[in-house]
């Protein structure tokens, strides 16, 4: 992490970029205290999906003996049908 001054990021935006380009984090200070980060931008298509659904797998499709599938039975139990 590259740390810079307000007053010196005024003057060197460029540089700052280019370094935050590179996938550096920027932080700015103002007045010694940290006000902000300039930070690369994220791949919007890397997190379009958590990870978990990102996985190729094939869901299970169970079903009793009875032929009823767990949807079918959560249904019945909700109208009552125990």
């Amino acid at each position: 992490m590259h740390t810079i001054a307000m007053s010196e990021l005024r003057a060197e935006i460029s540089a700052a970029i280019d370094l935050v380009q590179r996938g550096e984090v920027v932080r700015i200070l103002r007045h010694g205290k940290a006000v902000a980060d300039l930070v690369p931008v994220r791949d919007p298509q890397a997190q379009a999906l958590p990870s978990w659904k990102r996985a190729d797998f094939e869901p299970l499709h169970i079903r009793r003996p009875d032929g009823k599938t767990g949807a079918q039975m959560i249904i019945d139990a909700r109208e009552g049908g125990w």
